[in-house]
Order: structure tokens, then sequence, then C-alpha cells
């Protein structure tokens, strides 16, 4: 495949209202691509997806995020393009990764607009089977809740046509017990999979402690947002009105219904206007103070698994000398060069991260660890 393409709603995510310091609490619901499996479970992929992060004793962050792990370290990327994705809104977003025609990296795509491209990843032999993942993924389980989240994901094939998968060649795998066979709140997810002969839908949620489940959000209605004259009708080739409404009632059929939207897609142009007109403020996690270094600094020595002595922290929050979104305002940059995993999973060591985080929300913008950063 040369193609993974994934929808689902921006749904509020409940985080205890405790201190929990020290220990790493999020949420992630992500697509990924692992290219090349001659690793196995250790192979290198690319991931986007929502990711939610207890950030304080009353605070969190929500937003969208790529990362790409290769063979030396890997890296995060918060995407700050796009309208509404910092906002749990219950609106409807994509996630998209397409292999460039013109070798063996990949770009992604968030509500069909270019967000970046990987560097790292390794040759695929044609005809190879590729790995494809959807899911939710959480850390500290008993300190948050989350409601219903509907995957859908379809792959493109060589032909450059978009398909979905056989059910028969879906696996379904979860780490926690299932609520309704023997597990219990808060150490289960509910789980379940949709569809005839064709994949078509994988539901997923974790019920939090019963704290959290007497609180739920008190509005759940998803969200129309404003489609103003400002926006030109055609864009690329592709018709904005019609592109607007489907993103609003059935963002999985798009590629397939609106006028133009497959092969700009394809050729990685502009597609969304609306998108690129706005940028992503993080209004779910907006604070009437910056955030200290020194919470900074304990945050990213939990998340590497470095000792806190070991990271250091800019004195002053100053602008982003990365390639974030220039709307990102003043950060703290954190880096160390003691041994850490990074932000993965695959029990490999790298020598050193760097980390950028918004001053004003705590929100991770920018990572590296390894010999990504040097990229």
């Amino acid at each position: 495949m040369i193609g993974a393409f994934a929808t689902w709603r921006n749904e509020p995510i409940t985080f205890a209202q405790t201190d929990t310091s020290g220990t790493t609490v999020q949420a992630a619901n992500y697509l990924t691509m692992m290219p090349n499996r001659e690793g196995g479970l250790f192979s290198n992929y690319v991931q986007i997806g929502l990711f939610a992060e207890k950030t304080g004793a009353t605070t969190s962050t929500y937003g969208p995020q790529w990362s790409e792990l290769g063979e030396n370290g890997g890296v995060t990327r918060a995407i700050t393009q796009g309208a509404g994705g910092n906002a749990p809104d219950r609106t409807n977003h994509t996630y998209m990764l397409l292999r460039q025609s013109g070798g063996d990296q990949w770009d992604v795509l968030y509500d069909f607009n270019n967000v970046g491209t990987t560097t790292g990843q390794l040759p695929v032999p044609r005809g190879s089977a590729n790995r494809l993942d959807i899911g939710l993924e959480v850390m500290g389980p008993q300190h948050l809740s989350i409601p219903r989240i509907d995957s859908r994901v379809q792959y493109m094939a060589e032909n450059k046509t978009w398909y979905r998968a056989a059910t028969e060649d879906v696996a379904q795998i979860t780490s926690l017990p299932k609520c309704n066979d023997g597990g219990t709140a808060p150490y289960c997810f509910t789980a379940q999979l949709a569809g005839g002969t064709s994949f078509e839908q994988w539901s997923t949620s974790k019920p939090g402690a019963t704290q959290l489940r007497t609180s739920p959000p008190t509005d759940t209605a998803p969200k129309n947002r404003s489609f103003t004259d400002a926006v030109p009708k055609v864009l690329n080739g592709v018709n904005q009105a019609a592109l607007h409404r489907c993103l609003a009632e059935a963002p999985d059929t798009c590629l397939s219904t609106v006028p133009g939207l497959a092969r700009c897609v394809r050729t990685v142009q502009l597609c969304n206007a609306a998108a690129a007109s706005t940028a992503s403020r993080p209004a779910s996690s907006q604070r009437s103070s910056m955030v200290a270094a020194e919470d900074i600094r304990q945050r990213a020595a939990v998340s590497f698994g470095v000792p806190v002595h070991r990271v250091q922290v800019n004195s002053d929050p100053g602008r982003s000398s990365t390639d974030v979104h220039s709307e990102a305002g003043p950060v703290w940059t954190v880096e160390s060069s003691a041994a850490t995993h990074g932000l993965e999973r695959r029990d490999r060591t790298f020598d050193g991260f760097r980390a950028t985080y918004s001053a004003s929300t705590g929100r991770l913008l920018h990572a590296c660890w390894g010999q990504m950063c040097a990229r």
C-alpha cells in the first residue's frame, strides 16, 4: 500500500483533577503506518493522530500531532495548522499518510492539507506488505476517562485507488481486558469492530474511575464551524463548499464525493482553504500565566525517562527555532545528553533529546531524540 486515510471526531477526554506528578498521563487515538517491516515490532514507522496529556493537577493539553521513528531516533511535531484541531468539540478531522511517488518518504496530511514529510523511512520493496494500525492508546488509565471514538480507515493500493481492508485481514488487540469480558473500570477498554466482509469502523472507549464518570461533558453535540465568503469557491480543483459539508457530515466519503479532492490529495497540493487560513489555537488548554520552567523540566524528565538533574531548560522563554507554526508564541526549550528511550516504546535507547513546549499552555510542540535531532 502507498497510502492510509483515517477519520474520527475530536471527542472530549476527562482527566482526574488530582496531582499526578512523576506519572505520564495521556491518551492518543492514532493512525500508524509501518512501511518496511523487516525490523518486526521494532521497525520504523510514521504516526499521526489526536493526543491529550495531563500537564498538572487541573491542566491538560489537547491537539493533533505526528511522529516519525527512524533507525537512530525519532521526532514528534504538533500540528498547529488547521481549524479547531485543539478543541474537544466533537468535530470531524482527517488524518492521512501518502508515500511520495519519487522515493521512500511519506507526506503527512491533516484535514487534507500537507503538514510535513518524513526524512528517515527505509526503502520498501514493491509488493511487500505494509502494516497499518488505528487505535486508542492510554498511559495512566486510572487518571482519565475517554468516551467512544469511532475510527474509520482506508488504504491506497499501488494503483492509487482507495480501498477498505477485508475484515478477515484485520486483527483486534486490546492490552487491557474488555469491560464486558472480565475487565473493570478504570482498567478496561470497550472495543467493537463494525462491518461485513470489509472493515468499516473500530469503536473504542475507556471508562474512568467513579469520580470521573460522574462528571461527563455538559455539551456533546458536534459543532459546525463557520464557512465564510473569504474562502474561494474552488481551490486547486477542489469545490470548497462541498468539502466543508462533507467534513461535517461524512469525512470518510470525501475522497469519492467532493469534486477534485482525490486528485488534489494525490498531488499533495493545498486542498482545504478553510483549514489553511485558520491557525489552530489551543483554546482548551489556555492558562492565565506562563508555565513554570521547572514544571516543564520535570515533565520532560518523566516523558523521556531521564534523571531530572540531567535536563537543562533555557533560562527565559523565547521564540521557537524549530519548524513549528509561527504563532506558537513564547516557548521553553529543554535538552539533555543522557540516554533516553525518547517518546517511543521500542525498548531502545538513544543519545540525548531536545524538546520545545509552549510557555503559555505547556503543549509539546516539537521533540527529537537520538540522531534525528541532527536532521
